[in-house]
C-alpha cells in the first residue's frame, strides 16, 4: 500500500507521526505531507517538538516561538519554544498559589522552588508534552503532522502519558479520600462543608488533558505512525528495536518511508568508485528492508540533488513520495 492510499482510504486519520533516529528526514518528510495535504484543500498544521527543529530552514521563515505562522493557503508550521512555554507555566502556577492561598505575592521559599523544579532535566520535555496538549486539543486543523523527536526522546515524550496517567490517579484517589474526611470531620463539628478542593480540581484538569493527548496517540483511528529509515544496518537495527517498544505503547505503526536511496541506474553511468561502492552497499540493506518490511514500506525517495529547502523543494519531494 502507498502513502498516497493509506491517505485516501483513511481521512479519519487526521494526527500524522514521522518518527525514527536523528537526521533521517522527518522533517522533510513532514513539510512534504502537510505540503501535499494542504494542496488536496484540506487545513494542515505542522509542528515540531523537537527542540533542534529545522522547520524555520525548510520552509525558509522565522517561525520558531511564533505560533502557528502561515506558510499558503491551507498551511501552517510551527515550532514550539519550550523555554518560553516554561516560563508561562511558572507565571501559571505563581497566579494560582495567590489565588488558592490569598496571597498578596509568592512567599521567596517557593519562588525558589519554583525556579528549582524548572530547571529539573524533565521540565523541558514536560513543557514540550504540555505544548502539544494545547495544539491538539483545540482542534482547529483537519490534519495535525508531528515532526517527533529522535527516537530515544520520543519513546519518553509517550511513555509520559502513562506514567503521569498513574501518578495522578494516585494522588486523585488519595485526595479525594481525605476530602471525603474532611467532610466527615467538618459535619461532626457541625460547620460549614469543606469549599471545594482546588488541588483535587487541578489534578483532575491535568489529567484530563494528558488523557486527551496520549488517547490520540495510541487511536488507531484517528492516527497513522511512519518510522524514517535509511538502507544502513545500524539505523535498521535500531528501528527494529524502536518499533518493539512503541509497540508496548501501542502506538499504530502505519508504515515506513525509506530515505536516500542512491538510484541504482546510476551503475550504467562513469561514477566515482566510492558511489558504485555505496550503491551495492544500499543494495544489500535495500533487499534486508525488503525481507523485514515488505508491504509495510509506503514510500521509497532517492538521495536528492541538494537539501529540500523552499516551496519548489518541498513540491518535489511531495511529488516523489506522493504521486504528481
Amino acid at each position: 500500500m502507498s502513502l498516497k492510499t493509506i491517505f485516501e482510504q483513511h481521512p479519519e486519520r487526521r494526527y500524522i507521526m514521522f518518527g525514527g533516529k536523528g537526521g533521517l528526514g522527518k522533517t522533510t518528510f513532514s513539510a512534504a505531507t502537510a505540503y501535499w495535504l494542504a494542496s488536496q484543500g484540506k487545513k494542515v498544521l505542522v509542528f515540531s517538538v523537537d527542540p533542534q527543529a529545522s522547520l524555520s530552514d525548510i520552509f525558509q521563515k522565522d517561525i520558531f516561538g511564533k505560533g502557528p505562522v502561515k506558510i499558503m493557503e491551507n498551511l501552517w508550521a510551527q515550532e514550539i519554544d519550550a523555554d518560553q512555554h516554561i516560563k508561562e507555566y511558572q507565571n501559571e502556577i505563581r497566579q494560582k498559589i495567590l489565588d488558592m492561598y490569598g496571597f498578596d505575592e509568592v512567599p521567596e521559599e517557593i519562588e525558589q522552588y519554583i525556579q528549582a523544579a524548572s530547571a529539573e532535566p524533565a521540565m523541558e520535555e514536560s513543557a514540550i508534552f504540555d505544548a502539544v496538549v494545547d495544539i491538539v486539543v483545540g482542534g482547529n486543523y483537519d490534519y495535525y503532522i508531528y515532526d517527533l523527536v529522535p527516537l530515544g526522546h520520543a519513546l519518553y515524550y509517550l511513555s509520559m502519558a502513562k506514567v503521569y496517567d498513574e501518578w495522578i490517579n494516585k494522588i486523585t484517589k488519595l485526595r479525594e479520600e481525605m476530602r471525603e474526611y474532611e467532610e466527615m470531620v467538618s459535619r461532626l463539628k457541625r460547620e460549614k462543608e469543606t469549599e471545594e478542593d482546588q488541588i483535587l480540581t487541578e489534578l483532575l484538569y491535568i489529567r484530563q488533558r494528558i488523557n486527551a493527548s496520549s488517547s490520540i496517540l495510541t487511536d488507531k483511528e484517528k492516527t497513522s505512525f511512519f518510522f524514517v529509515v535509511i538502507p544502513e544496518e545500524m539505523i535498521l537495527l535500531d528501528t527494529q528495536k524502536a518499533a518493539g517498544l512503541f509497540a508496548k505503547f501501542d502506538v499504530p505503526i502505519s508504515g515506513y518511508v525509506v530515505n536516500r536511496v542512491v538510484p541504482r541506474e546510476l551503475l550504467g553511468q562513469d561514477i566515482p568508485p566510492y558511489l558504485r561502492n555505496r550503491i551495492e552497499m544500499q543494495d544489500k540493506y535495500v533487499k534486508q528492508i525488503d525481507e523485514m518490511l515488505g508491504s509495510q514500506v509506503v514510500s521509497s525517495v532517492p538521495e536528492l540533488e541538494r537539501d529540500v529547502t523552499g516551496l519548489p523543494m518541498i513540491e518535489k519531494l511531495a511529488g516523489i513520495m506522493f504521486g504528481k
